[in-house]
This record gives structure tokens, C-alpha cells and sequence, in this order.
């Protein structure tokens, strides 16, 4: 059954998402970012342009971006194809922390779409907020960015929140020594001058968050298990470790297909960096992990499975707002035991009781539901989220949940999901008779501290 609804751009009515009241934008969105980067991996320095495709969500004579510690130098505006920084008409520019408020020549009617062509500059540096240190990362020896849930603005002006996707390419310029990698298909790359210009482009349209790019001095090495095209993006010292990690992930993207629906972009790439980091964490059709989190063990193991997971919860079925989080976490987590089943280990139905005492044994002070801006991320709402979708395993059978998951990933993919959308979907697999139950079922798990017993 189809549960899609008329998707609301957060912003667009004047509201802001309150997990992240300082991004968005409440006039235009953008649907297309043609960035091209020139970087210098020795001095972290970046010279940039980006020109975004935008259309206006009501009359406007202004946009507001995101865009965090960068030097703007030129922004122009143009419509009907004429725009750039040759063609398009001056705008002005007010930069103030992290919003660019750019006072456009005229208005814009609603539905219109424009152009806007900014140049800016600096030496781009992670942003530190509510969820630690996020966005661009200067490595050792290269670049990390990790843009959830507002990192995105530390590279690029954006509108940095999940209810505005758009498509990408990317041009990077960076020392010929350096491998690239960048959110979507690789187009070209071509050497010059000890430089290599890589291009890249993602035709699925996608939240900035998802957005990243990756340089180190890595090789690019293909794995096998799969119809998914795979790419293992490392460091030469780590090329055997991290092929044994990852010699798994072709059945797993076997297994979640099947389990949920194929396989929803066109590749899958890892990147292992040569540094630890404290979590691992995803990009569209991407995911980044640290050197410590290499091994054949269940606990790296089930990292690779989450991380794969979430191409389809939270990178195919994005958040429509950040409060209905456990929507990406529980069903990533829930992933985990749904691969341990599959692959021989201990059944969900294990890990479900153990993840139960865990937090029986811990102070019940979280709504998983509205997790709070600071507890967005809570250990909390990994595994209660996961013991969720686990409730609804056991109270609606075996049956109804595999054909509930296959449909919500199917009749949701590349769109907005909600707490509210979810529910509904859910009582398309129950009995009339049995909804009141069931409604209840999910409203103590979501919406209550205390923590329910296991059906």
C-alpha cells in the first residue's frame, strides 16, 4: 500500500525545525548545487564556486544559506539560463556567522526558478555544536567531512536541512597524489600538471547532509558478492584488513534487498581513514570508517551492516525532520540482527533480550520520539528504536512484518518519511479489530520514558 504524502519544505511556512532552528531557509529551495572546488590538502585552503539551481517557495526578493567561516568574494543571480559570474546580475551579500542572506535584484515569483552563483574562499574547519565536532574534518594527511546533521554549510552554501534535496556535480582539484571520493557516481577524473580534476555527479536527489567528500592518499580496489557495484577507498597499509571487514558486505547488500528492496543507488562505496574515529558514519551511496573500526568480529561487523543500512533508512528514505530520528537509527540498528540472523549468528529475538536488560539497567529519561536537540544522537535511541521495530515483529508475525519493512522501503524510496507517515503505514498490516493495541504499542515505545516490557 502506498503511504506517500504532499511533502512540506520545513521553512517554507515560516517554521523551523527546533532540533535546528539556526538553518534553513523559508523563501526558496534549491534543487540542483554545481560546486567546483579547488583544494590544497598541504594548507587546508579552498577556492570555490558554487551556482545553485533554486526555485522560490513563495513572492521573494531574498534567500538565506547556510555557509559557515568561508570568505564570500561575488554572488550573481540570474534566471531563463542567463547567470554565472560573468552573465548574471551582482546580488548582495550579508554574511554573518553561518547565514548568507543574499538580497536578490527583484522578486521572484513563487514557482520561479533562479540561479545563484557564489565564489567564496577560506580554510574551511569543522563546526562545533550540541553534536560534537562536525562537517570538514582537516585529517593528518587529507580531508573528512561528516555533514550530519548541519556540517554541510563548513563546505558549500546550502540550505542544510533534510527536507530540501537536491541533485549534484561536483569538480574537485586537488595534488595528483590524492585519491577523491565525493557523494555519487564518479563522472571523469583527469590528470594534469601534477593535479587531478575529478567530477562527480548524483542524479538522486539527496539532502545536504549525505554530501561529503573524501581525500586521502588511498587506492580505489573493487569487492565482489554482489550485482552492486562496490568500492574500497584506502590506504595501502590497509588494503588486506579492511578487504577481510568488508568481504561480507556484498551478502549483506544480498540480504537487506531482499529483506527491504534492492539495493537503492547505483554504487556503494567504503572509505577507511588512517585515523579512529569515534563512530562510523554514512554518506549517500557511501560510508566512512575509521581505522580502529576494521575486524571480523560481530562488533565490527555489525558497524558495516548499520552503516549499509542506512542507504535505505535515512539516505533513500530521508527524514522529512529530525525529531522522527529513530525512523534512520532503530531500523539501521534492527538491520544488525536482521543480518546476525541471516548470516548464522545469534536471532534477533537474542539480541533483543539483551539489548532490553542493557536498558532496563539504565535511568528510563529518553522519548525516542523527541529525543531533544542534544540527546539527537542518544545511545538510547539506537536500541530502543531497534526494540521498536522488534515489538512490531512479534505482535503483527513474522509474515505481515517482512511484507510491512519490503513496503514501507519501497512505496518510500527517494522520499520523505515521518513518525506520523510510519504509524500510518503500520495499520495497513493490522486488523481493524487489533489497531487500538497496536496504536498503543508504538505509542509506549515512541512516545513514554518508561520502558515497556518485550511482547
Amino acid at each position: 500500500m502506498s503511504t506517500a504524502q504532499t511533502h512540506r519544505f520545513l521553512g517554507a511556512d515560516g517554521a523551523r525545525d527546533p532540533y535546528t532552528p539556526f538553518v534553513g531557509c523559508c523563501t526558496a529551495t534549491v534543487e540542483h548545487y554545481d560546486l567546483d572546488l579547488d583544494y590544497d590538502v598541504e594548507d587546508n585552503g579552498l577556492e570555490a564556486r558554487a551556482t545553485l539551481t533554486c526555485r522560490a517557495l513563495q513572492d521573494t526578493d531574498r534567500i538565506e544559506l547556510d555557509l559557515t567561516e568561508l570568505a564570500v568574494t561575488d554572488v550573481r543571480f540570474g534566471t531563463g539560463g542567463l547567470g554565472g559570474l560573468l552573465g548574471g546580475r551582482r546580488v548582495r551579500a550579508d554574511h554573518r556567522g553561518s547565514r548568507l542572506v543574499l538580497s536578490l535584484p527583484r522578486t521572484v515569483p513563487a514557482g520561479e526558478s533562479f540561479t545563484l552563483t557564489v565564489a567564496y574562499e577560506g580554510y574551511p574547519e569543522s563546526l562545533d555544536g550540541p553534536w560534537g565536532e562536525i562537517g570538514w574534518a582537516e585529517l593528518d594527511d587529507g580531508v573528512l567531512v561528516a555533514g550530519q546533521p548541519t556540517g554541510s554549510s563548513t563546505w558549500f552554501p546550502c540550505v542544510d536541512h533534510p527536507s530540501h534535496k537536491a541533485t549534484y556535480r561536483v569538480a574537485v582539484h586537488a595534488d595528483a597524489d590524492y585519491e577523491v571520493v565525493v557523494h555519487g557516481e564518479l563522472e571523469s577524473v583527469v590528470e594534469r600538471d601534477g593535479e587531478r580534476h575529478w567530477v562527480y555527479t548524483s542524479r538522486v536527489p539527496l539532502p545536504p547532509y549525505l554530501a561529503t567528500v573524501q581525500i586521502g592518499p588511498y587506492e580505489r580496489r573493487e569487492l565482489t558478492g554482489s550485482r552492486v557495484p562496490q568500492h574500497l577507498v584506502c590506504s595501502k597499509k590497509r588494503r588486506k584488513k579492511a578487504e577481510k571487514t568488508f568481504a561480507e558486505q556484498g551478502r549483506m547488500i544480498e540480504v537487506f534487498g531482499d529483506w527491504f528492496d534492492p539495493y537503492p543507488f547505483p554504487s556503494y562505496t567504503v572509505v577507511v581513514v588512517d585515523e579512529s574515529l569515534e563512530d562510523p558514519f554514512e554518506c549517500y551511496a557511501c560510508s566512512v570508517f575509521g581505522k580502529n573500526q576494521l575486524g571480523t568480529d560481530w562488533e565490527e561487523q555489525r558497524l558495516v551492516a548499520h552503516e549499509l543500512a542506512h542507504q535505505w533508512f535515512g539516505n533513500s528514505l530521508v527524514l522529512s525532520s529530525w525529531q522522527d530520528i529513530w525512523l534512520n537509527e532503530g531500523f539501521a540498528s534492527y538491520a544488525e540482527w536482521i543480518w546476525s540472523e541471516a548470516s548464522g549468528g545469534r536471532p534477533a529475538s537474542w539480541h533483543a533480550e539483551k539489548a532490553h536488560r542493557t536498558l532496563s539497567k539504565m535511568r528510563q529519561d529518553l522519548v525516542i520520539g523527541d529525543p531533544g536537540q542534544v540527546r539527537l544522537f542518544d545511545d538510547v535511541v539506537y536500541v530502543r528504536g531497534a526494540l521498536t521495530v522488534h515489538a512490531i515483529r512479534e505482535t503483527v508475525g513474522e509474515d505481515a512484518f517482512r511484507a510491512l519493512l519490503h513496503g514501507w522501503a519501497t512505496a518510500n524510496r527517494d522520499g520523505w518519511v515521518s513518525t506520523a507517515g510510519f504509524r500510518e503505514h503500520l495499520r495497513g498490516f493490522v486488523p481493524q479489530h487489533r489497531w487500538a493495541e497496536v496504536d498503543g504499542l508504538l505509542d509506549a515505545w515512541l512516545l513514554r520514558r518508561e520502558l515497556p516490557a518485550l511482547p
